[in-house]
């Protein structure tokens, strides 16, 4: 099956690509190898989040919780707001203040999950998360904020799950995808200083920034994730679509120009 706004995915600079659109009846556009495995990298970071939301509504976790930097939560962390730097345990500013983009700190929210659970992560992962969406191909190898690999054919079950939550409320789902701790600015990395730098639990909020990884037609609701390895997840629920991306090639000028484009084009092509 192939559409249109896929079309120009074939001219980009890529050995490999592979993308699904998908709305609320599944898959309604495709292109490329769909069941092929390939890294995640950041966009491991939408499938941590979503073990947490199960886990918060299990009550096995606490997103007040104490975890982190003093003063941080388990909340702060998954938002990228508790202060800690971006790859170390170093704290650059207090929790609340400034946005700062923490690999750090999504694998500190992980700690404390599976220690509130009294399981490896990776296993919690697999039982609440990839199991029950049948997401066969996906595995952890390494770290919960990008050490992912999986494939675009289970990507669409994952964004199936975000358009219509069956492992969350909806009510769950709204206020993880919200913008949690308002106003704060930082820096979107590929992207630069946005003001402000929104984001939900875990995945990033488009609201107005510019430039953006996603098309200025997507929806300010529209929430994801996007990877250095060259993949994204975003889901637009003001369209009803989802689209999911994986490549080969590492993240670029080359995507910072083509994601837009396709974005743009599947919103005018298959939205409504």
């Amino acid at each position: 099956m192939t559409a249109g706004p896929l079309d120009q995915v074939a001219d980009w600079p890529v050995g490999v690509a592979a993308v699904a659109v998908i709305s609320g009846s599944g898959v309604v556009a495709e292109t490329g190898p769909l069941d092929r495995p390939l890294r995640l990298a950041s966009v491991t970071k939408i499938l941590t989040a979503m073990a947490c939301w199960v886990a918060v509504e299990e009550r096995t976790l606490d997103l007040d919780a104490p975890a982190g930097p003093p003063g941080s939560t388990v909340r702060h962390l998954l938002a990228h707001a508790s202060g800690l730097a971006p790859d170390s345990d170093d704290v650059l500013t207090a929790p609340g203040t400034r946005r700062i983009y923490s690999n750090r700190g999504i694998d500190v929210a992980a700690d404390r999950l599976a220690a509130s659970t009294g399981m490896a992560f990776d296993d919690y992962l697999a039982e609440a998360v990839l199991r029950p969406l049948g997401m066969r191909g996906t595995r952890l190898d390494g770290s919960p904020a990008a050490g992912g690999i999986a494939s675009v054919a289970d990507l669409a079950r994952l964004a199936g799950e975000l358009l219509a939550p069956t492992l969350v409320a909806a009510t769950t789902l709204g206020a993880a995808t919200s913008v949690v701790f308002p106003g704060l600015d930082g820096v979107l990395p590929g992207f630069g200083r946005q003001q402000p730098n929104d984001w939900g639990l875990g995945v990033e909020v488009r609201g107005a920034k510019a430039p953006h990884w996603t098309a200025a037609t997507n929806s300010p609701a529209t929430f994801g994730h996007f990877g250095q390895a060259g993949g994204f997840v975003w889901v637009d629920p003001g369209a009803g679509l989802a689209c999911a991306c994986l490549t080969d090639t590492d993240f670029g000028p080359w995507a910072a120009d083509a994601w837009p484009r396709l974005s743009a084009a599947v919103l005018a092509e298959l939205s409504g």
